[in-house]
């Protein structure tokens, strides 16, 4: 992750007083929007996404459909899209100034506004992507269940990264100094629950770490072709 977006973003830190008195998340990031903070965003997280994709492309052949978790301005969706084998890509965010950003970027992309957990895909789809979301969540690992059993098709693909855990302590203070919600999570903790989800291949890497800064973890696992 980009240092100086992170200290940019902390910029609009705010003093909590009690659990009752945190901000949703989805309205921190509609205000972000409305500020232009969505370019930032895409920028200091680049690098990583670019792993990410990686990850989640690698050896692809066969026609796919897509979903990003989280999609902001709707980047991610633009690049699944580009894809030579992509068939569909679409988008899920909770904060409506990014759906709208997205739309106007891309009027012919697929960009839903929704709530997690409640909201999910119409069909299930082959890869799911999500950079900087779940552990905004207040039980992320019940949501990989959900993800798993409700958003995937077998033999399908998830990718997941954050900035937010707990071995990178940098990030500790996030959830105080934006006043919103955070599961702070080890590594093992998330790669059990991908593995409690029903996920196989799970594995978990730290891609851009530096001094001071862990690193994005990054998570993938896939669908067993069966049910376990």
């Amino acid at each position: 992750m980009n240092v100086l977006f992170v200290m940019d973003t902390f910029k609009d830190r705010v003093p909590p007083t009690s659990i009752m008195d945190q901000r949703k998340a989805t309205d921190v990031f509609h205000e972000w929007a409305e500020k232009g903070k969505d370019i930032g965003m895409e920028k200091g997280h680049a690098a990583s996404v670019d792993v990410m994709l990686n990850l989640l492309l690698d050896n692809v052949s066969m026609p796919f459909s897509a979903v990003d978790i989280g999609c902001g301005n709707g980047w991610v969706v633009r690049q699944l899209s580009s894809h030579e084998h992509c068939t569909n890509a679409s988008g899920v965010d909770g904060a409506v100034a990014m759906i709208e950003k997205a739309n106007g970027i891309d009027p012919n992309g697929s960009y839903h506004h929704g709530q997690l957990p409640d909201w999910k895909p119409e069909q299930p789809v082959d890869l799911v992507h999500s950079m900087e979301c779940l552990y905004y969540l207040h039980d992320p690992l019940n949501f990989l269940q959900i993800i798993h059993d409700d958003w995937m098709r077998a033999e399908g693909k998830l990718v997941i990264g954050m900035d937010h855990y707990e071995e990178n302590p940098a990030s500790h203070d996030w959830p105080k100094s934006l006043n919103v919600h955070m599961t702070t999570l080890s590594i093992q903790a998330w790669l059990q629950g991908m593995r409690d989800a029903g996920f196989e291949n799970v594995s978990a890497i730290q891609t851009g770490a530096k001094e001071d800064w862990a690193g994005t973890l990054v998570l993938s696992g896939t669908k067993p072709q069966r049910p376990q």
